[in-house]
């Protein structure tokens, strides 16, 4: 077996590790991950049971208000990392791509909320596939 991939915020006040794999990474363009993110945000997944936090002092949840999900997120309230997408049911935590470390061998599988995306960009012309609207209703998550 590999090695668990592992990650965690800025400031190292929470750490985690994935001891399983990790989806491809999904490009979310709405309004929730854009303001939580500061910009599109780059998001794997990992199923619950293989997500295991290994430092969590700085770990604190915040409700997502629209989520269709009813989704809460994970951040670091020490230095302020977004880290974790997680609704309940699912079997699965969306996690910020940025906070791993090292290399992943991930590759971008699509882009999702299409129709919120920022107007001060353009969508990238990369072939991959591009969904208006929630990625839940698609099977998948941020």
């Amino acid at each position: 077996m590999s090695e668990p991939a592992t990650g965690g915020c800025l400031c190292g006040a929470v750490r985690y590790e994935v001891r399983g794999p990790l989806r491809d990474i999904l490009i979310c363009h709405c309004v929730e991950c854009r303001r939580w993110h500061g910009n599109a945000a780059a998001s794997t997944a990992a199923a619950r049971a293989d997500l295991a936090l290994t430092g969590q002092r700085g770990l604190r949840w915040i409700a997502s208000p629209e989520s269709d999900a009813h989704a809460r997120r994970g951040f670091c309230g020490e230095c302020g990392s977004s880290l974790f997408w997680d609704a309940p049911g699912r079997d699965y935590v969306a996690i910020a791509a940025g906070s791993l470390d090292g290399e992943t061998g991930l590759r971008i599988a699509g882009h999702w909320f299409t129709s919120q995306k920022g107007d001060w960009y353009e969508l990238p012309v990369d072939g991959l596939p591009q969904h208006e609207r929630s990625a839940a209703t698609e099977g998948s998550a941020p």
